[in-house]
């Protein structure tokens, strides 16, 4: 295979696989992060058809690794014997310096590592995950108010635009 046919293969840029929109929703985004994932053949080729769930993930680190627990990668429909389970731990490739941060941040109480969002980046599965608080439920509605009420002002800023015009 030729060096123009390799570069080919992968497209540049980001093609999302899945995403977890209701965390942004649940919690409080303190840090983001993106490291890569190590996948068997088979999920490789399940999360190119773009199936996945990050809806139950969550990230533990275990003895100075980290890893990817309860994300849902369906088993891939033409694969044999070799096909991998379907909730199985994934382990997570991130820098040392950045699972020692995460590692002292996660031990504070209310604080989690969930799963944002899964796609594939310049031909190679990456995973962004964030540090996150739990928002309490008048959180969550002091956030929906706020949404409410900017989305008001600009539909009456646009209506007075509009009015101005005519």
């Amino acid at each position: 295979m030729s060096k123009q046919t390799k570069d080919k293969d992968k497209t540049p840029g980001r093609k999302l696989v899945a995403q977890h929109k209701k965390a942004r929703h649940d919690y409080l985004i303190l840090d983001t992060y993106e490291c890569g994932l190590v996948l068997t053949g088979t999920e490789v080729k399940s999360l190119r058809q773009g199936r996945a769930s990050l809806v139950d993930g969550f990230v533990q680190i275990d003895d100075g690794e980290a890893w990817l627990h309860n994300v849902h990668i369906p088993e891939y429909a033409q694969g044999t014997w070799t096909n991998h389970s379907a909730r199985r731990k994934r382990k997570l490739l991130m820098h040392r310096i950045e699972i020692d941060k995460l590692e002292s941040k996660s031990q504070e109480s209310g604080h989690t590592i969930v799963p944002l969002a899964l796609y594939f980046k310049d031909g190679r599965a990456k995973i962004e995950i964030a540090l996150a608080k739990g928002k309490k439920e008048y959180d969550k509605r002091q956030t929906l108010r706020e949404q409410q009420d900017r989305r008001e002002t600009d539909r009456a800023v646009s209506a007075a635009r509009r009015r101005q015009r005519a």
